[in-house]
């Protein structure tokens, strides 16, 4: 059995649908432990889940067979989940070489196309391209997210419990007071003694541990430590040209969908009060998860029933987006990345989930399977619907003579407050200014089933969609 650690908004949730799978959680929260009616350990975490910045999907990092079974859980939450493989993951050692400075940091060359951020801070001396450093991955980036894994010179192992950091020594504790005294004093105790010329940190969820957790985790951690240490060992002098060294961890992501929140929302609710759309609302902004949490502690009667509508009116008119606002479509693709399609304004908003967005064009080239030019004055149109497969665009010139109607089809649209969110699902339906209609790029749509990025279920689905819609345009 794998241990789990799981921290952020999805945690209830995913608790829920891991301990129903078998799964162990440990260094459970302090609300987690009150939801819950089983107790958690305080013990080692094979495998860590984090959620993501942008609060749209979880990082899964830790040994690969365990980061397997945990993500193939989560993938199967609902059809619109996807998952990929970190090209950087947390804990992987790199030998790098600068390649260009940039505001607080540079950009680390970690070779075969993988690139690093390397702050300023965090390195000794002048940081000019072509100095080279062997580096660890602190912090992977999601494949959607523009920003770069932080690197750092500093190697370290680390575990729920306690973290040990190559080129140290002594014992400290992160909890203050006396607690964090005993800690470190207890160390001595442990029957694994600290490698030599590594420093080792007690983090703050061993403040909760009894002496065989804190041996365990010792143990646990001592172990990584050693293995990787071998590894740095058996490489060559460096830092040498661009080069993984070490790869003790695989970090996997998991972005959730549309469907994906709400069958989140489903698991939460067996174990606590959950209002319809909690991790939808959630996810669309920080301020929201305290008037989540408010809502549910006050209204006992809250979610009692799954089948209750989300409320984008109220969550619209309090986070955005709203008559006015400023919106851009963030178009997912399957294989993880995310593309901006421009950004408009919304000039049409309705209580039942629908926007209009409209983006002044620039002159230059053609509109995609529609083969009409773009020209200077055009004006995009777009009509989008919270919770829908699809979503039309329009392009009319200048006089406001349409020029063609594309119709994307999608994983179900979200309307955050600064960015529309949903996954390409490559075939699309468009209408010419002559009224013929057609279907389009269902031949991307089958090698993306046949590159393993599109599973068979959500392919029948997008082709479900881009037939409906067909009909609908054809009448």
């Amino acid at each position: 059995m794998h241990s789990v650690r799981v921290r952020g908004i999805y945690t209830t949730a995913v608790t829920q649908l891991l301990s129903e799978n078998g799964l162990d959680v440990v260094q459970a929260s302090e609300p987690i432990r009150e939801r819950f009616d089983d107790e958690f350990q305080v013990a080692p975490a094979d495998v860590s889940i984090e959620t993501t910045r942008d609060r749209q999907g979880v990082s899964i990092s830790g040994p690969s067979e365990a980061v397997d079974a945990v993500a193939a859980e989560l993938e199967s939450v609902a059809v619109d989940a996807f998952r990929w493989d970190a090209a950087a993951p947390r804990g992987a050692v790199y030998d790098g070489e600068i390649i260009e400075t940039i505001g607080s940091g540079a950009v680390v060359d970690l070779g075969d196309g993988r690139w690093g951020f390397l702050q300023y801070d965090d390195v000794d001396g002048y940081v000019d391209v072509g100095n080279r450093y062997r580096v660890q991955v602190h912090e992977p980036t999601p494949p959607w997210d523009d920003d770069r894994p932080l690197v750092r010179p500093e190697i370290e192992v680390r575990t729920g419990l306690c973290r040990l950091t190559r080129g140290e020594s002594g014992v400290s504790a992160a909890a203050r007071g006396p607690r964090g005294n005993e800690l470190v004093g207890m160390t001595d105790l442990l029957s694994t003694d600290v490698p030599d010329g590594w420093g080792l940190r007690w983090r703050h969820a061993a403040a909760e541990a009894d002496l065989e957790a804190m041996g365990n985790g010792l143990a646990h951690v001592v172990d990584r430590a050693r293995a990787l240490e071998a590894d740095l060992e058996a490489a060559a002098d460096g830092p040498g040209e661009p080069a993984l060294i070490a790869a003790p961890e695989a970090t996997t992501w998991v972005w959730f969908g549309r469907e994906s929140r709400f069958a989140l929302d489903a698991a939460r609710r067996a174990v606590e009060n959950t209002m319809p759309g909690h991790h939808r609302t959630k996810a669309a902004d920080r301020a929201a998860s305290a008037a989540v949490d408010f809502v549910e502690a006050v209204c006992d009667a809250a979610g009692d029933d799954e089948d209750d509508a989300f409320p984008f009116d109220a969550v619209s008119r309090q986070f955005g987006p709203t008559t006015g606002d400023r919106l851009t479509l963030g178009h997912g693709k399957p294989d993880g990345r995310l593309i901006s399609l421009g950004t408009g304004k919304v000039t049409g908003w309705d209580p039942d989930g629908s926007i209009t967005l409209e983006r002044q064009l620039s002159g230059g080239g053609t509109y995609d399977a529609l083969g009409v030019p773009k020209e200077a004055g055009d004006v995009a149109v777009t009509k989008l619907r919270e919770g829908r497969w699809w979503y039309p665009t329009t392009y009319r010139d200048a006089e406001g003579t349409a020029k063609g109607t594309y119709v994307n089809v999608c994983t179900p649209v979200e309307l955050f407050p600064d960015c529309a969110r949903y996954v390409d699902l490559y075939v699309d339906v468009i209408r010419h200014a002559d009224g013929t209609v057609e279907v389009v790029d269902e031949a991307e749509l089958e090698a993306a089933v046949d590159d393993g990025l599109v599973s068979e279920a959500l392919a029948k689905k997008a082709r479900s969609v881009a037939g409906a819609v067909e009909r609908a345009l054809s009448k």
